[in-house]
Formats: C-alpha cells, structure tokens, sequence
C-alpha cells in the first residue's frame, strides 16, 4: 500500500480534478503489476495496473490507495474492470468520499465475490488529496496560501516594488504549486501593481521536481501538455484593464465582481476573460461565496497569491488551511508592506495558532509550511 500511495504522487500535476491515485497488485508474494492515474479522462489507476499485470491478475490482491470507482465518467467503472479481470481481494487505503461512489465500489466487488479490506495506511492516503477529500465532504476546496516576505516579514515596498524578494529557486518551487492546483487566486491590486501572468511554465522548474523525494523517477506523461489553472481576480469594481498580461496568457481567467458595470464586462469578456457578478460582504467580494462557486466547478485546490490586504481576508475568514511562506534573507524597513493585513488582536489568546508540517532551505530563501490548528 506504502507504494501504491507513492505511484499516487505521481499524478500531482495531471489529475485533476480527479483524485490522485495509485495501484499495486501482488500474486504469490510477487508484484505483477502497477499504476497510477495518470492523465485525467484516461485509464485509472487501476486500469493502468490490470494492463501491466495482463493475465497474472487473475487470483491477485491488489492495493490501491482509494476506493474503486463504481461509475461511470469519462472512463467505465474501476470495480467492474477488477471483477473481469478475476481478482480475488482489493485492499483500498480509503473510501472513497465522493458521494457517487462511498462504498458503492466495495459493495459491488463484494457482490462479485471477490474480498474486500479498508483503511489500510489511509492516513498517508488522505495526503495525497486534501483537496479532493474536503471538496466532497464539505463543498469547499483546499486553499493554499503563498507569501514570500523578508525576514521582518515584508512583501513589498512601501512604493509596491516587489520584485524579487524570493530567489530564483523559490519562484521555481512555486511554479510546482501552481501546477497542483486548479485555481490561482488574486487580487487587482495585484494585477494592477505587478502585471503577473500566473501561469505554470514547467521549463523553470525540473529542479524543484527532481528534489521532491514523492516524485522520484516522475515525468510528464507523453504528449501531455501542463494543465493552466484557472486565474480568478477578486475585483469588487470591475478594475483590471483588459490589456493586463493575465488576460493574455494561455488558460481561462474568471474575475469575480459585486459591482457589474456592462460597458467594463463587455470589455473584459472581448479580452477573453469570465466575469462572475458575487454577493458583497462588506463593501467586498464574499470570499465565502468565491470558494464555493469555485468548489463548483470542481475545483479541489486553490492557491492563493497575493496582496497582505487580500491574504489576510482569507486568513480572518478561516478559508485558509495551508500557509507556505518563503522566507528571504532581507531586512525591508517598518515602512514596507506587511505580509499579512490582519483585523486587531489584542490578546494573546486571541492570536492564531499555527502548526510547522515542513521545514526546509530552497536557494537561500527557507520555506515555511503551516497549517491551522483549529
């Protein structure tokens, strides 16, 4: 099962927004055959491993890190291609949370007559798709927050100047980030200050791949081309320009408003860009609603990169489940921009608590990784 959850990873970048699955099947003590989901809308997991395996799955166990689907998507039922294939046990680390399937793909095994376990190793499993995993039990996606601040914990100037503070292996590593998720989240102030793209361009990053333990021997799979996330500007008042790089670049951009003024729209949807009119909350974009209407579009992950003003929105709202935060070796002055903006908390019982999950040097800068203890 360790290794099934391993061939997982492996499908980091290419899933979604289906889970990240992998697959080991075992006859005799021996491994017959292997897989893992590799490209979303072809074989699963699974699938992959019975093709590997060919006749020697008949009579095999086989692990896979989360339940067998029972449905039919854009590829058959993984449990009806176990039952032709004739093996005689499925160890899955974890039902499957997804409510079309939630135990209906162990049932309909069981039905067949072949044995079935769970939860081995399942803690592990629920790693590899924290996104995937809250999307189905609570209609809101993963939110990843990215900072990279100075040591005194500084994002830009006070005249917005911000580039560089990371190294240029930091902003490799965020290339990686970029590419696990399905949605960039920003705001227009950042757009209308730095002009970013905020694509995924795997070129600046085979470094940072080769360095990620999870993903030894990965590469992209043939003729795959990276998947771009889609770009979402939180703009109350329909602000960006529609001559503003991210609008340009290949992939979608959906900008969320509460203000639709039709001659912007109109401008903005000419440039190639979605506008999605959302509830207010005060005077703002509901980021609650922003989630959710992400969350339904199947969206599992999103990063978050941007502004301390809009950061530390997500923050106070608890949207936030994961904090990376690049830590540069600069002293950038009282007057700089803070990476977070924070309502006051005048209490030390009032501060937020947070948890160190990863800890490591990546170019000079030390990458922080944090999650909230709620």
């Amino acid at each position: 099962m360790a290794d099934a959850i391993r061939l997982a990873w492996r499908g980091l970048y290419t899933t979604h927004p289906n889970p990240r699955v992998g697959c080991v099947i075992v006859k005799d003590g021996v491994v017959v055959g292997q897989g893992w989901h590799e490209i979303a809308g072809q074989g699963h997991a699974e699938v992959n491993a019975l093709r590997a395996a060919g006749e020697a799955a008949k009579g095999a166990t086989v692990y896979v890190s989360l339940e067998p689907c029972s449905h039919h998507g854009k590829t058959p039922p993984c449990a009806n291609a176990l039952i032709q294939a004739g093996v005689a046990k499925v160890v899955s680390a974890m039902e499957d949370p997804n409510p079309k399937v939630s135990g209906n793909g162990h049932r309909l095994l069981q039905a067949a007559g072949i044995a079935t376990a769970c939860g081995l190793l399942e803690t592990q499993a629920r790693t590899v798709n924290p996104g995937f995993y809250k999307r189905m039990q609570t209609g809101l996606p993963w939110v990843i927050l990215k900072s990279a601040m100075s040591v005194d914990g500084r994002i830009a100037m006070a005249s917005g100047e911000s580039q560089w503070i990371s190294c240029p292996q930091s902003r490799a590593d965020v290339q990686r980030l970029r590419a696990r998720v399905e949605a960039i989240v920003t705001g227009v102030e950042t757009v209308l200050h730095d002009n970013p793209a905020l694509t995924v361009r795997p070129e600046l990053w085979p470094e940072a791949v080769a360095g990620d333990e999870r993903l030894s021997g990965w590469g992209w799979p043939a003729g795959f081309e990276p998947i771009q996330p889609l770009r979402v500007i939180v703009d109350s008042h329909l602000r960006t320009p529609s001559s503003a790089v991210i609008l340009q670049a290949p992939g979608r951009t959906l900008i969320a408003c509460i203000d639709r003024d039709e001659a912007k729209a109109a401008a903005l949807e000419q440039a190639g860009a979605e506008v999605l009119l959302l509830p207010a909350r005060s005077g703002h974009v509901d980021l609650q609603a922003l989630v959710k209407a992400l969350a339904a579009r199947e969206v599992n992950e999103i990063l978050v990169e941007t502004g301390g003003q809009l950061a530390g929105s997500f923050v106070a709202e608890g949207l936030v489940d994961e904090w990376i935060c690049y830590l540069a070796p600069k002293l950038m002055g009282s007057d700089a921009r803070p990476v977070l903006t924070l309502p006051s908390i005048r209490t030390m019982q009032q501060a937020h608590n947070l948890q160190l999950t990863d800890l490591r040097q990546i170019g000079q800068d030390i990458r922080m990784t944090y999650r909230w203890s709620r």
